[in-house]
This record gives structure tokens, sequence and C-alpha cells, in this order.
């Protein structure tokens, strides 16, 4: 059998036996990629070894590359000479800003008599004419003049039912029950107050002054304060900062100052009265102890920290600050020049649709995923329907 063996290898072509010696040398090489492969998901199921990773990428991120150092001295030189420059380009941005926080504050005053009258009527000072009330519907939600016929009197029908309602009643408590942001703020205890809610307005710095806005909250007479208004004002900064000035992206809201609310004795949502019952260690009496704490309320709003002179912050403090800073700027961007919009849930819509947009992306490239992995012949579904004990905790 030896021979025949030997006898068919020498009558093999020459050419044939190096394809052989081909095949035989990748399956090697498929053999130590699986094992490589196999080592590499021990090594990464191990927790030590991940840590390890782990703190080595940390300490990698924002470090340079290495190329600036590597540089000749006579080019280091001119790139600093560019750096330079750039300081000079952020300090022109700086007023560019400054110049836009002003047609600001003249487009506020265009604007104002728009608002005014939108708070005529929402408080019922004003009642708009039927000219003013007509609104063109889109041609697939025109109706048939008896079908307008119909519903006219049928909405006759409803309002002779009920009483005559004033204005929108509860127009601002609506949009701020509308508004993720705003509402995640409002306790129960909030809302009642906020049906007196009459008006937002927005009032920029005057000329000359620090840049700054101020939110006006205006408020019918109530059962629960005495204030007709409660204000909030942030104050801003449009420049770069001396030790950091390429971080500068334009104006910056850098701490802001609420008002003195002025409860009506016992309305004060912002507070509660909590008993708390204390055993005395010798006697063993009971005794009730109450005390004020405070609570959850959107009336917070208007006593945010203070931040001291040398704008040091705890934690806590600096997120309160932050979430605060962008409330303040979405009420000031969003909120009041768009309020009808959040009222009726049409700007809502539109931030919905913005997200389905991604999602519908996210979804495709999952899709993308999933096909590149069924197309691969190593992969393995097996793997990803048993992930590894470290994920699982997580």
């Amino acid at each position: 059998m030896a021979d025949i063996d030997n006898k068919d290898q020498a009558e093999m072509d020459p050419a044939d036996m190096e394809d052989v010696e081909e095949v035989e040398e990748e399956e090697t090489g498929e053999d130590e990629n699986s094992k490589a492969r196999q080592l590499t998901v021990q090594m990464m199921q191990n927790p030590q070894i991940l840590a390890a990773l782990q703190e080595r990428l940390d300490g990698l991120n924002g470090s340079p590359s290495g190329y600036m150092e590597s540089l000749p001295k006579v080019v280091k030189r001119r790139v600093n000479a560019l750096k330079n420059l750039q300081v000079k380009c952020a300090h022109i941005e700086a007023k560019f800003y400054e110049e836009v926080h002003e047609l600001e504050r003249k487009y506020a005053a265009l604007y104002q008599p728009l608002f005014d009258k939108r708070s005529d009527i929402v408080k019922a000072a004003y009642e708009p004419t039927d000219e003013e009330c007509e609104w063109k519907a889109d041609e697939e939600e025109e109706l048939t003049d008896e079908m307008k016929e119909k519903a006219k009197l049928e909405e006759e029908k409803k309002d002779e039912e009920k009483e005559d309602p004033k204005g929108i009643p509860e127009f601002w408590l609506t949009v701020f029950k509308n508004v993720d942001l705003l509402s995640d703020m409002l306790q129960e205890h909030d809302e009642p107050i906020l049906k007196h809610l009459q008006d937002i307005k927005v009032k920029f710095s005057d000329p000359g002054q620090p840049m700054s806005f101020t939110l006006e909250f205006h408020f019918e007479p109530n059962d629960f304060f005495t204030n007709t208004m409660l204000t909030k004002t942030y104050k801003m900064r449009s420049e770069p900062d001396e030790n950091d000035p390429f971080s500068f992206d334009g104006p910056e809201i850098m701490s802001c100052t609420g008002c003195t609310i002025d409860w009506t004795k016992g309305k004060n949502v912002t507070l509660k009265t909590i008993k708390k019952k204390q055993k005395h260690k010798g006697r063993g009496t009971v005794r009730t102890v109450t005390k004020t704490v405070p609570n959850d309320s959107f009336f917070n709003f208007f006593t945010p920290p203070e931040v001291p002179e040398n704008g040091e912050l705890d934690e806590d403090s600096e997120a309160i600050l932050a979430a605060d800073f962008e409330i303040g700027h979405f009420i000031r961007e969003r909120i009041v020049p768009r309020a009808v919009l959040y009222f009726t849930g049409e700007a809502i819509e539109d931030d919905d649709d913005d997200y389905d947009e991604e999602g519908e992306e996210a979804d495709d490239e999952e899709g993308e995923e999933e096909a590149d992995e069924e197309n691969d012949p190593d992969y393995d579904p097996k793997k990803d329907a048993a992930p590894p004990a470290e994920c699982k905790q997580q």
C-alpha cells in the first residue's frame, strides 16, 4: 500500500501539489484565527482585564497624539501664531453675539404687541373678530358646506349646554403640562396656582447694560400669594475665558436670581409640615414634634441656589443650576414665542417627528448590522444569545 501511495504522489502534477500545500496552509491559518478569536473572547470576559483596559483608555482620553511634539521648532512657532489668531477670532465672535443680542432686543419690541394681544385673548380682555378667528384648514381637511353647517349647529348646541368660558381657560397650565421639561417640575398642588397664570414675558437688559434677560410670570389675583408678577433674571456673558479662550461657543448663562413670593398664610406649597414622634431616653415619655421641611414644587424655580463669588458649587447645586439654565433658555427661546403651538400640541408633534426620523435611521443601521452578521461565515448567533455574566449584571 505504501508503494501505491508513493506512486500516486509521483504521478501527481507538480501544480496540483502546490494547490494541496496552499490549502493546508489556509486551513492552518483558519485554525490559528479561530484560536485567536476564542482567546480574545476569554480575555474580554475577564473583569480584571476589562478594568485595566478601561483605565488605559481613560488615560488616553484627551491626550495629544504626539504629532505636535514631532514638529520642528520653526513649525511650532507658526502654529502658535495661528492660535493667537484664533484667540482674536473668539473675541470678534463675542462681539458678534453682543450685536445679535441687540437685534433680539430690537425685534422683541416688534413681537411684543402681538404677544400682548395674545395675552388679552387668553385672559378675556379682548374678543377676537370673526375674521381674526378664521383659520384656513388644509385641503384634505376641508369639509362640504353641509358638513360645516352640521358641525356649527353641534358646536352651538354644546355651547348652550354649558357656561360660556372666558378667554382660554388654563392656557399656560396646559402648555406646561404638554412640555416634558416643564411637566416634570409640576406637582399636583401647583396646578391650582398655575390656573391663575395669565402671561409670560421676556424682558432684555437695556442698551449698555450687562447682557441678561428676565422672565416675567404675570398672575391674576389669587388666594395663594399677593404678588401679581414673579420674576427670574438670567445674567449672561459673551466673552472668551482668559484661561480657556478656545472653549468660547457663544453667550452663556453665568447666574440667575429669583424673587420673593409673598405667600398667603398656610398656602406656601414649597414647604410642608411633618410630625415626628420623639421618645425620651430617660423617662420613656413620647412627644410629637412638628417640623417644616422643603417640598417639591414648580415654584422652587424662583429660589435657585446662590452662586458664591468664587464660583465654586457642590455637585448638587451645579446640577440644579444646569437644569435651571436649560429651562430658562427653553422658556425664552421656545415657549414664549410659540406658546399656542405647545398648547395645541403641534410644536410637540414636530419635536416627536424629529426623534422618529432619528429612530428610523437607527433602526436602518441595526438592520444593516444584522444583515452583515448573517452574511459573515464566522457569525454564530448562539454566542449573541448568551451574553457574558458581566453584561447581564449591568
